[in-house]
């Protein structure tokens, strides 16, 4: 089945409605290719201008520098994702099942079998996704990050981070941790993925006997560790 995602935007993450016109719908796309193919350090307007043919000036009418790019692309992955959270379990009975999905769903594990599209309104999800996993922290590890919290830029991460957290209730009503223990295993997924990557000795994939199970499928069960053994460990 298909469906079409409508994100709605903190308006003080631009200064302009990129979905308001077409240059500004391929600033939004280009400007994730871009990231994902060359890192948010050395990403450049003036390279993402001359990506998309238009002028460096034309692009800061959109968005007032490239960490407020960045911010943007984040915070429209955080909500995605929390649709699809909601989309995924939805239906669901079992409060582990659910959150057994959700792990999945952190990994864009098995996404075109669960129903997840690859692509929203000719966004690349996955080229978004790595996008998140190597630059989300640079988002709000800044000295500014106490004023745009106030100003919600961070909402649709809490938001993300609450809804994991009610489930983890439902399956362990006792325990006392739940949001940090759902910004953690968010956290740790991606800095998991991005250690199997690109630091693989602060991991232990890629380093155990070759198998049938895939890096991913370790990630996953390490994951599934983490979470479960927590919530069951019975010492709160």
């Amino acid at each position: 089945m298909e469906y079409t995602v409508v994100v709605r935007m903190n308006e003080k993450l631009f200064l302009r409605d990129p979905e308001s016109s077409e240059l500004g719908r391929r600033i939004v796309r280009q400007g994730i290719l871009l990231m994902a193919e060359i890192g948010f350090e050395d990403m450049t307007f003036r390279k993402l201008a001359d990506r998309i043919n238009t002028k460096e000036a034309s692009i800061y009418r959109y968005f007032e520098n490239k960490h407020r790019l960045l911010v943007y692309l984040v915070a429209w992955y955080w909500q995605w994702l929390e649709y699809q959270v909601l989309f995924q379990t939805n239906n669901l009975t079992d409060s582990r099942e659910k959150l057994e999905r959700i792990l999945k769903l952190l990994l864009l594990k098995d996404v075109s079998q669960s129903g997840v599209s690859t692509t929203a309104d000719d966004l690349d999800i996955l080229a978004l996704h790595s996008v998140v996993i190597q630059e989300a922290s640079k988002a709000y590890l800044t000295r500014h990050v106490t004023e745009d919290n106030k100003e919600q830029l961070f909402k649709p991460y809490k938001d993300l981070c609450g809804r994991i957290a009610g489930i983890i209730l439902e399956y362990r009503p006792a325990y006392p941790y739940a949001r940090s223990r759902a910004s953690s295993i968010i956290e740790t997924a991606h800095y998991q993925a991005f250690f199997m990557k690109y630091l693989p000795s602060l991991t232990d994939f890629g380093t155990l006997p070759t198998s049938q199970l895939t890096e991913e499928d370790r990630l996953l069960g390490f994951l599934r560790h983490l979470l479960f053994s927590s919530l069951e460990a019975g010492i709160y």
